[in-house]
């Protein structure tokens, strides 16, 4: 069974929050520990159905409320490491999970006391999990440029250890992406990587809003693309990955059904694309899952999911002598199997 095959290859995550992957167990210790000032369940059976979205806007709602659980760095390193332990089970050799800094900030939380806070479980992750661990810094879009503004300082004046990567993520309607061009830029001076999400809930012009103001070397989402032929040929000629996540666009209404995902489309169309889970408890799926989704979306069989790690693999922000290490471990699951 492919699941079976899945479940066992060596991956990589590269498109991933860290306040979404929360599993509801830790959902629900921290909703009990701050109950009477949130309205997320206790009990984590319920958080299913807590986490039915009607639309992307209501998504991003409750995301938020979420978000208002983890309130001191103490929280922070615990959702960290259990974020890596989930990924561990899964195969995940590397992982690069988007951050949010501004939110902790905003709540209080020291920007120091953060980044130590997730560097501790980084460092921890790697040596009890054996998974390698990386951050992007994300600008929270809806907050505007205040939010880009502290995003880029903790960025750039503190720099952690594993940070790779500078993103936008949050609606994108009402937040145009030429606004960050400057944050971006300098993020990008320094030495960041560009990875923006772009064309999930609205059309193709903010992926090429991503891509001509904002440096983008990755997309995060991206599959509005596959409404527009020429972006899709830009994307693959410039060789520009999008980082798709199936389910995650069904739950949040941004593609109507699976089987009318726009996957194949971009596929069909030479568009590189990574697999991805988003925020997997809140969308009742998993890495594995989505690989699942994935192969059966593009009619693969073994061979065509390994190369889908591999793919990963390559489009990642991992070191030259990782990529060729964990392209190798691949190769040597692939053929055993």
């Amino acid at each position: 069974m492919i699941e079976s095959f899945i479940r066992d290859l060596p991956k990589v995550e590269l498109h991933v929050h860290h306040i979404g992957s929360a599993l509801p167990a830790t959902v629900a210790r921290l909703a009990a520990r701050h109950a009477g000032s949130t309205t997320v369940p206790t009990d984590p059976e319920r958080l299913a159905e807590y986490f039915t979205f009607r639309d992307f806007a209501h998504f991003i709602e409750v995301y938020l409320t979420v978000v208002d659980l983890v309130r001191d760095p103490e929280d922070v390193e615990t959702l960290t490491y259990d974020i890596a332990t989930e990924l561990a089970r899964q195969q995940v050799r590397y992982a690069e999970l988007t951050l949010t800094p501004y939110s902790s900030i905003r709540r209080g939380m020291a920007a120091e006391a953060f980044c130590e806070a997730v560097e501790d479980a980084r460092a921890r992750a790697a040596r009890e999990l054996g998974i390698e661990l990386r951050w992007c810094f994300d600008i929270p879009g809806e907050a505007g440029i205040p939010a880009a503004d502290v995003t880029l300082d903790v960025a750039l004046r503190l720099r952690p250890d594993g940070l790779v990567s500078f993103g936008l993520g949050g609606p994108e309607i009402g937040v145009p992406r030429p606004q960050f061009a400057d944050h971006f830029a300098k993020a990008r001076a320094a030495g960041l990587r560009s990875v923006p999400h772009a064309g999930e809930s609205t059309g193709p012009q903010t992926v090429w809003d991503a891509l001509e103001h904002l440096g983008a070397e990755r997309i995060g989402h991206g599959i509005a693309s596959a409404r527009d032929e020429r972006l899709m040929a830009h994307l693959r000629d410039h060789d520009i990955p999008l980082e798709v996540c199936p389910t995650s666009n069904v739950c949040t209404r941004s593609a109507p059904s699976l089987a009318e995902h726009p996957l194949p489309t971009l596929v069909a169309a030479g568009v590189p694309v990574v697999i991805n889970s988003d925020d997997p408890p809140m969308f009742s799926t998993t890495l594995n899952d989505e690989y699942a989704v994935a192969a059966t979306l593009l009619g693969l069989d073994r061979a065509g999911v390994a190369e889908l790690a591999r793919q990963g693999v390559r489009y990642s922000f991992l070191g030259d002598a990782g990529k060729a290490a964990l392209l190798a471990e691949i190769d040597a699951y692939a053929a055993a199997a």
